[in-house]
């Protein structure tokens, strides 16, 4: 019978909370194993509560979450209830409460085994599971800079980012995406907790800084307990249940982290007064685009919803046209390299597509039209006031019904010396999916020639039930050329069956999630 059974007529309030177990280095969102006596084998969790019951100064009580539902003879299971009184919540049966002397580190993440990058086995034969592989770094740690192939070769290999474990791809992917290569995202490491921020602000703030984001550009791995610790704070703290066990989305994520936690302001600022973090494409399908692009797909939509952006954002993450984890409305779809947000932002200058004067009208009505050149979609929307009266005396077009553009004072005044500048944001990663495992394709630093690396948080496992997951990260050298024009063109020319494309090639096409941008002029201000 377990000691601490038979208290009845308490309160929640009457447990003493900790945050570790004392003399430990175990604590809330530390993987452990719990010893069953012998009776079945060890079973393994992670925890979500410790605390001391009234009357009892000296015994430590540890609520568990158990990664499966195993037969346990000696230790009661629950649904995170104990005594009558609920603790933390999860399914039926996958929760267990005993005293501290019973936990002890999941000795899965004290193993070693070796690695490699690229060919080579590293000076490092091997590699640490344990806390000293994976230990907090305080400061600040700037984001990793590589610039050509062979460089991102010598870094990647398995143990490589963040390491995946009980369904957290969907957070590892968006993770990894968010912080390695790129400080368009830093301000929620650093900007100090305001009167309106939650008690545990600084607590959150700690674990992404100093136990995922600095490892992960420090040395190139997080141990998937230390994402454990984000994940049980990000369950406890917002509205978004399930987070540490549970299949999720990267938008469940994001929301549960910059909106509800730590209160970040939303990147797109809507001229319909709405405010977000991301970017639903909604479009009507278009038969006749077998290989439409990001833009495309961004252009329609904006324009179906007619609705802009009020300023250009620091980061667009731009959500594809699928819906749940099967169906897609495009069986492929090209990320656009760069982003032309020109047209979406509000009284933004624009140039007339025709003779390449400032724009005085827009004329939504013309939207697809026609192509000129190389110009179409919104670009075709924009006129100086000569050319929108001669455009609009063809009979198709004379009942259109343009509106004024009011364009800002000073740049009207400097309009006829200077050509009418296009905003432009850049790619810098592609969450994909496929049957509900999300991986990433991440650019691994600024401009056309920077190479790209594929990210898979549970790329091999060691081990079957009582196993670990290996992360790999690995150099995609053929990426730029796949997402060019050109190359697009011609890959997806000479494979049509997606059995045939390259595994990389197929993934980037085929099972794009998430694209996410960023504007190098506006993300330092934000």
């Amino acid at each position: 019978m377990n000691r601490f059974n038979g208290m009845c007529g308490h309160t929640i309030s009457d447990y003493q909370r900790l945050i570790e177990i004392p003399g430990t280095e175990l604590a809330i969102g530390s993987l452990v194993e719990v010893s069953d006596s012998g009776v079945c084998g060890d079973v393994y969790g992670v925890i979500r509560w410790i605390g001391i019951p009234p009357g009892i100064s000296k015994n430590v009580l540890v609520g568990i979450e158990l990664e499966d539902e195993p037969s346990l003879k000696n230790i009661p299971l629950s649904d995170g209830s104990y005594n009558g009184l609920r603790f933390f919540t999860c399914h039926q049966g996958r929760a267990i409460f005993v005293t501290s002397d019973r936990c002890k580190t999941d000795r899965r993440f004290t193993d070693k085994d070796s690695y490699h990058v690229g060919n080579k086995i590293t000076n490092n034969q091997e590699i640490n599971f344990g806390a000293v592989a994976c230990p907090s770094i305080s400061g600040s740690v700037p984001p990793l800079r590589i610039h050509s192939s062979d460089e991102l070769q010598k870094i990647c290999g398995k143990f490589k980012g963040i390491q995946g474990h009980h369904n957290s791809c969907y957070l590892d992917a968006t993770l990894f995406s968010m912080f390695t290569f790129t400080s368009v995202f830093d301000s929620i490491l650093y900007r100090s907790p305001g009167p309106k921020d939650i008690r545990n602000y600084r607590d959150v703030q700690k674990v992404l800084r100093d136990e995922i984001v600095n490892p992960l550009r420090k040395q190139l791995f997080v141990r998937s307990d230390s994402v454990m610790k984000l994940r049980e704070l990000l369950d406890q703290l917002s509205s978004v249940s399930g987070l540490t066990c549970e299949e999720k989305d990267p938008e469940e994520f994001l929301n549960s982290l910059l909106s509800q936690i730590m209160r970040v302001e939303p990147f797109l600022k809507l001229s319909s007064g709405q405010d977000s973090y991301f970017y639903q494409l909604f479009v009507d399908k278009d038969e006749k685009l077998t290989l439409p692009t990001v833009q495309q797909l961004f252009e329609q939509s904006f324009h179906s919803s007619n609705i802009k952006l009020k300023e250009v954002p620091s980061c667009f993450i731009i959500q594809m046209p699928r819906f749940g984890k099967s169906y897609k409305m495009y069986p492929r779809i090209l990320p656009s390299q760069v982003l032309d947000v020109t047209d979406i932002i509000e009284n933004s200058p624009r140039q007339c597509f025709l003779c390449g004067k400032l724009a005085e009208y827009e004329c939504n009505e013309c939207f697809g039209s026609l192509q000129v050149g190389q110009v179409s979609g919104l670009e075709c929307t924009a006129f100086c006031q000569q050319c929108l009266v001669t455009f609009h005396m063809h009979a198709k077009r004379n009942n259109h019904v343009p509106t004024k553009i009011c364009i800002p004072k000073d740049f009207r005044i400097m309009a006829d010396h200077m050509v009418v500048p296009r905003v432009y944001m850049e790619l810098f990663s592609v969450v994909c999916i496929e049957t509900s495992h999300y991986v990433a394709f991440v650019k691994s630093g600024s401009g056309p020639d920077a190479p790209w690396c594929f990210f898979d948080s549970m790329a091999d496992r060691k081990g079957e039930q009582n196993g670990y997951n290996i992360p790999e990260m690995t150099c995609v050298p053929e990426l730029t050329q796949w997402l060019s024009d050109e190359g697009a063109r011609s890959i997806n020319e000479t494979s049509p069956n997606d059995k045939v494309l390259p595994d990389h090639a197929k993934r980037i096409f085929c099972d794009a999630y998430m694209c996410l941008y960023q504007s190098t002029d506006t993300m330092m201000y934000h």
